[in-house]
């Protein structure tokens, strides 16, 4: 029996320890846009902006994307991006997806021209709009 289909806003996580960032998408057009950095204190995110989030955006979703090595194994920031994710879903008591990702931030400074001194150049969110782009082309069914 096919899954049913997730249809709506999807919320998307780009985890870090001190950052992380949020994009929003939407699984009708398949795109997804960067929306906000939300800080974390030692792991610890900022669960009211993050609530805020929710309740302005209301997602069907949650995707978060799992930080691994080029191999494909797992890094020192992948476990606390599963348990980031697998709180979120308890707490806001929608789906959770994980999607593996290696060099989104990478990516996001080459697609907007982010300078090398990334303290100016926060460029979070648009690692989570990747990641998030990522998951709607792997997962949600083209309309075409």
């Amino acid at each position: 029996m096919p899954k049913k289909a997730i249809e709506g806003n999807v919320i998307g996580f780009d985890f870090g320890l001190r950052r992380i960032g949020v994009a929003i998408g939407q699984t009708i057009t398949q795109t997804a846009s960067p929306e906000t950095i939300v800080d974390s204190r030692d792991g610890k995110p900022d669960w009211d902006r993050i609530t805020e989030l929710f309740e302005r955006w209301q997602p069907v979703a949650i995707v978060v994307g799992l930080p691994m090595r080029l191999d494909g194994s797992e890094q020192p920031l992948t476990q606390p991006a599963r348990k980031f994710g697998q709180r979120l879903s308890g707490r806001y008591g929608k789906p959770v997806f994980f999607i593996e990702e290696q060099l989104s931030s990478i990516e996001a400074e080459q697609r907007h021209g982010a300078k090398k001194q990334r303290k100016s150049s926060h460029i979070d969110d648009h690692a989570a709009q990747i990641i998030l782009e990522n998951w709607l082309q792997q997962t949600v069914p083209s309309n075409s």
